[in-house]
């Protein structure tokens, strides 16, 4: 389902107190119902606070996937859910919706070859291409986590020769120290180019 956007530019709706959107393009109220099957057909839009002129798109987003999934299609894994909590004032937060969007794109992209591998592998009663895949996923956030922790390579190399190296306590402490003082310096060489 590679679904392109139909207009170059996102249609405007307007989320009123009253919790009632209302889609310019058509002069229509609509549901969060008839958004997802916009965002299904790759129609855009962007979501404004009425009242305020906010932009909320995210929020609307959020409550569509909410409602998605308290219709019972549960596609986010519980433990993924957790995961994304934990991220949330972490110093990694930064890289997290650059990894995910990567990871989603890559995933959009291999759609149609993962549809014919799944049906090939339902036969076969094989999981191989989605295996792959969540590998490939695994291999670009280690390699997005050395850019900012250099000892994690060091780490898996002595983890897996059985070395205590990898789950050392100290040593994961002085790597996080580590990598808040890039993260610091990153930040202060950002902003003093503002």
């Amino acid at each position: 389902m590679n679904v392109m956007p139909k207009n170059p530019e996102p249609v405007t709706i307007k989320k009123y107190a009253n919790r009632r959107l209302y889609n310019t393009g058509t002069s229509t109220y609509v549901t969060l119902e008839d958004l997802a099957v916009m965002v299904k057909e790759g129609e855009d839009f962007v979501v404004f606070d009425a009242k305020t002129g906010e932009e909320i798109t995210r929020s609307v987003l959020t409550q569509i996937i909410f409602e998605q999934e308290n219709k019972g299609t549960n596609l986010l894994p519980i433990n993924f859910l957790r995961q994304i909590i934990r991220f949330y004032g972490d110093s990694i937060q930064m890289i997290v919706p650059r990894y995910l969007e990567a990871s989603i794109d890559l995933f959009t992209k291999d759609q149609g070859k993962l549809r014919e591998h799944m049906t090939k592998a339902f036969g076969t009663g094989g999981f191989n291409p989605m295996e792959d895949m969540v590998r490939r996923n695994m291999e670009m956030f280690e390699r997005a986590f050395t850019m900012f922790l250099p000892f994690a390579q060091k780490n898996a190399a002595e983890a897996e020769q059985g070395g205590e190296g990898g789950e050392d306590i100290d040593d994961l402490k002085r790597q996080m120290s580590e990598m808040q003082k890039r993260l610091d310096r990153i930040a202060d060489k950002s902003g003093s180019k503002n």
